[in-house]
């Protein structure tokens, strides 16, 4: 099937009958030939006439004039007058092509009205009825859902044909779209772009010409506008490589505000002239996708750099054309020339080999744990675990965070273990710590290291401070420095460097000696930060009182190991004040 316009004969039919489907519940076929072309000039015309007319159509929103599809309010450049202005340089990534815009057609109305080869049908995975588009099964009849029951479902992404049955076209070519979230939005964005090219390939594929293509996505979730954007692109990118295959492409909507905003994007990628030309530089999206229409990660692209200069020995490279295919490998080995001269250093050490890095991590775990365990002699638990790395300290830490932010530690918050304070007297925000409250006998350890992490994260990114009330927390079961060790290999170097003190209230000996031991034995520039305040009123000279909630048992255990000598503490406010002396 070849691209086709009216015949000279014939009149053309008015364009309101072209954009709008049939009336009074028949919907009329609508041959190729009926639609409108995105390059035919009397398009032009019919969109600078009737901008007026189409606003009072439909809901009211109507579509708007797009004589050059300048005058329309374009969300893609932040300022209209961009367009007048100077030129953004560089060449056009979607020059001017009249052979494919010969072959791209908007269509307002069903897809299934048009007599095209194959019409697109936008479902789910089961393929089934209620999830297609909107009164596909009702036209094509009870044919179509029989033979869909058969095809064993459809993947996400891809395309499945079938015969069309009642319907104008020959095929229905059915695709699952995906769902849209702006955490996953480039998976699904490439997800979408595989919809249509996989459409165009099986319409390649059993030798047909046409297409009506509406993949619905908004019961999906998938934005409109982006999802025009890629619907456009890919099937730019497509005919770029397979237009002497396919006569026809249309673009069907449903609602003005497809239409109008088809309108707007369609000069972007299929410019008419050069001026439409011109002002797709400017106002195109930065991200327009790789070759095919998808979106490019360049943190995912693989770098080959070329073979420095030299290197390679023309004779050797000669010798080996003629060697037979099972005597290359051994003749490679064998030649004169070097293997590693051809890698680069700079790439191959950004990550050691996984093997040989596991085996330096049973090295060091063996080598920690040779000798005589003075540690776990002295109570202080196992210390034994191999140091990190600072890229495996950053894994570790990533693992443990993407972990903890999916899901919901509400019963260890509830604890009031951990919990955010105010600011320190220059400005550095505070995190508490109550030791009374770590009740390790009816506490999950893997679950508060979690919770530690997930309150920690908005912290260590800058300079803070660490509060602890050891205030009856020698009444508790304490963790070991084992653990103490481990958790801060998961908080990472990041909380280290920016740690700027640990203010330890009412300390007792005990604790003096495991901080003595973590000094020693875990990390002596963490743990030689700590401060020793004895009383309340010495620790508001570092955190302001109003700065921090302070459970009553502390003010309690104060007043019990200080005596109260000196002090007067306010019953309703919470606040200490020194006794003045009369």
């Amino acid at each position: 099937m070849q691209p086709r316009s009216p015949p000279p004969s014939e009149a053309p039919a008015p364009s309101d009958a072209i954009m709008m489907p049939g009336v009074g519940g028949v919907e009329p076929a609508v041959t190729l030939g009926q639609v409108p072309r995105w390059s035919d000039p009397d398009q032009r015309i019919f969109l600078a006439s009737t901008s007026e007319e189409a606003s009072a159509e439909d809901d009211g929103s109507g579509t708007t004039s797009a004589s050059g599809f300048i005058s329309f309010s374009d969300p893609l450049t932040v300022d209209d007058g961009a367009v007048g202005g100077g030129h953004a340089g560089g060449a056009s990534r979607f020059p001017v092509d009249q052979e494919i815009n010969s072959r791209i057609y908007l269509w307002r109305g069903q897809p299934w009205n048009l007599e095209v080869d194959a019409v697109v049908n936008s479902t789910n995975e089961s393929l089934d009825e209620a999830h297609s588009s909107p009164g596909l099964h009702a036209a094509a009849g009870s044919g179509l859902a029989e033979e869909c029951a058969t095809l064993g479902g459809c993947r996400t992404g891809m395309a499945k044909m079938t015969n069309a049955y009642d319907l104008p076209a020959r095929k229905v070519i059915h695709t699952v779209g995906p769902k849209y979230a702006v955490k996953y939005h480039t998976a699904a964005e490439n997800a979408l772009s595989h919809c249509y090219r996989s459409c165009l390939e099986l319409l390649i594929e059993n030798g047909l010409e046409s297409i009506a293509m509406g993949i619905y996505t908004e019961a999906k979730n998938y934005p409109r506008e982006p999802a025009a954007h890629v619907a456009i692109r890919t099937v730019r990118r497509f005919l770029e490589k397979q237009k002497d295959k396919i006569a026809g492409v249309v673009f069907c909507t449903t609602s003005s505000s497809d239409t109008e905003i088809y309108k707007r994007l369609l000069p972007l990628y299929f410019p008419r002239d050069k001026q439409e030309e011109y002002i797709a530089i400017v106002k195109l999206p930065a991200d327009v996708g790789d070759e095919n229409g998808e979106t490019a990660i360049d943190e995912r692209k693989i770098r080959i750099r070329p073979l420095p200069a030299g290197v390679l020995d023309r004779t050797v490279s000669a010798n080996l054309v003629d060697l037979p295919l099972s005597n290359s490998g051994s003749a490679l080995k064998r030649g004169s020339f070097k293997l590693d001269s051809y890698l680069d250093p700079s790439f191959m050490s950004i990550i050691k080999d996984p093997d040989l890095r596991r085996k330096e991590q049973w090295e060091k775990s063996a080598q920690a744990q040779k000798g005589f365990n003075y540690a776990r002699l002295f109570g202080y638990g196992d210390l034994g675990c191999p140091s990190l790395s600072a890229a495996e300290e950053y894994s570790l830490h990533s693992r443990y965070l993407t972990k903890a932010n999916s899901l919901n530690l509400s019963e260890i918050a509830e604890m009031k273990i951990i919990y955010r304070g105010g600011v320190d007297i220059e400005g550095r925000p505070v995190m508490v710590v109550v030791g009374a409250h770590f009740l390790l006998r009816c506490l999950d350890l893997e679950r508060f290291v979690l919770h530690v992490v997930k309150e920690f994260e908005p912290l260590i990114q800058k300079p803070y401070t660490i509060v602890y009330f050891h205030s009856a927390a020698s009444l508790q079961p304490q963790p070991d420095l084992g653990f103490m060790k481990r958790l801060q290999q998961i908080l990472g170097r990041k909380h280290q460097r920016n740690l700027h003190a640990i203010y330890v209230l009412h300390p007792t000996l005990g604790l003096r000696t495991a901080v003595l031991a973590m000094q020693m034995f875990v990390d002596g520039e963490v743990w030689k930060k700590v401060v020793y305040v004895d009383r309340l009123v010495q620790l508001f000279r570092y955190v302001p009182r109003e700065q921090l909630t302070i459970p009553d048992f502390v003010f309690q255990h104060d007043l019990e190991v200080n005596g109260g000598r000196g002090l007067i503490v306010d019953p309703r406010t919470k606040h200490i004040y020194q006794r003045t002396s009369s």
